[in-house]
């Protein structure tokens, strides 16, 4: 805890990170408009319990700055309708990338986390920090160029990567499948070109940020995502919160122990993701005589009905639904979200994960927990990028240090 408050696990480098703000600064009033529980001027003043001559003053400094817009009136019971205020998207865009152990997704958005534009490419993360990073940045400026935007129009930079990330400098941790990763810092790579906030976090973590916020499961207050790939991971929103742990090392589903003898990347024998990670499941299919290489393939011969794929696939959802069978006794969630490339394989993994959870749960755990799949696909984790960038750039305290000390 620190003033209070918990560190979290995340790395924002932010070349003017604020020490202190007022209370009653535009900060608040910002929050409550991209909220929407408040949007004119007598709400604000309702909300905030300010006299409406400090609203006014800090609504101007918004909209000086252009955080805000004037947007379309009400309508009125009699007389003039009152005048209503939006959060402006259109500010700025955010650059988002989602790097996993095969794939990578890059993606522009507005500041609200809507896509602009998206390019993806089958990009082992082994390569090392160099080649993965390079082709993110010339994505990048395509993307821009593509959206009509240059670099001085980037707010931010948000980036999920697939393993520990320290918290505080965005440094690799020990990454078990990313060769050459060790020790690297990821937000000293943007900086010199883009000068703003760059955040950096677990893909799974910026895939349920995605899930939460953008995918309609906000109601969902105590959630697990689990994301399936190559490699396997999960992470948790607890009441209404991504929770990341002491370290940032939270939801480490893939190298829990459960027996066996296979050996791991992560130099063990018997973690889960040795036996029912999608590495596992190529390793099976190439021993059968199949020519696989990423986790898409898996899924191709999968949907194609090919029975030693279905086959692996649904053995892996039962395995992985008998390690969540432990999460959900540990945890309570009232929703279990399934995402990750792996993910496509649909039914299979999902009949597997739902057989165990359901046979090895207390009833009462089960009851109402809902195991779906991801609710905005293969753009949860860059959506989910652009939300933790946005939620670093917009709070309440950094606007106000950014305005107040302009002012």
């Amino acid at each position: 805890m620190e003033n209070g408050k918990q560190k979290y696990a995340v790395s924002v480098r932010n070349p003017s990170q604020p020490r202190s703000a007022a209370r009653t600064g535009p900060g608040q009033l910002l929050d409550l408009i991209r909220s929407g529980r408040a949007r004119t001027r007598a709400e604000l003043a309702q909300a905030t319990g300010w006299a409406r001559v400090t609203v006014a003053q800090r609504l101007d400094t918004l909209l000086r700055a252009g955080l805000v817009v004037r947007a379309r009136e009400t309508s009125s019971s009699g007389g003039r309708p009152p005048e209503t205020f939006a959060f402006n998207r259109q500010a700025g865009v955010l650059l988002c990338a989602d790097i996993g152990g095969s794939h990578t997704r890059v993606a522009v958005t507005d500041l609200e986390a809507g896509v602009l534009a998206e390019d993806g490419a089958d990009l082992d993360v082994a390569l090392g920090p160099e080649p993965v990073l390079d082709w993110v940045a010339v994505a990048f400026r395509s993307l821009l160029e593509s959206t009509g935007h240059q670099a001085s129009d980037v707010r931010g930079v948000g980036v999920g990567v697939p393993g520990p990330v320290e918290a505080g400098t965005g440094r690799l941790v020990s990454p078990p499948i990313m060769t050459g990763w060790d020790g690297f810092v990821v937000p000293d790579y943007f900086a010199p070109r883009y000068p703003v906030p760059i955040a950096v976090d677990r893909d799974v973590n910026i895939m349920a940020l995605g899930e939460y916020r953008v995918g309609g499961l906000e109601g969902h207050d105590d959630l697990v995502v689990v994301k399936i790939g190559l490699g396997l991971g999960c992470a948790f929103i607890v009441q209404g919160r991504l929770y990341r742990g002491a370290q940032g090392a939270a939801g480490d589903l893939g190298h829990l122990a459960r027996g066996g003898d296979e050996p791991c990347r992560c130099g063990n024998t018997g973690c889960l993701e040795a036996a029912a990670g999608g590495w596992a499941i190529r390793r099976e299919l190439i021993r059968l005589g199949y020519q696989v290489g990423t986790s898409q393939d898996i899924v191709t011969l999968t949907r194609a009905g090919n029975h030693d794929a279905v086959r692996l696939v649904r053995r892996s959802g039962r395995l992985i639904g008998a390690a969540m069978a432990d999460v959900v006794g540990l945890f309570n969630p009232s929703a279990i979200v399934v995402g990750g490339n792996l993910a496509q394989a649909h039914e299979p993994l999902l009949a597997g994960i739902r057989e165990a959870v359901y046979r090895r749960s207390q009833p009462l755990a089960t009851r109402d927990l809902d195991i779906m799949p991801t609710r905005i696909g293969a753009n949860a984790g860059t959506r989910g990028a652009a939300v933790l960038v946005h939620e670093h750039l917009f709070n309440a305290e950094r606007v106000n240090a950014r305005l107040l000390s302009s002012a």
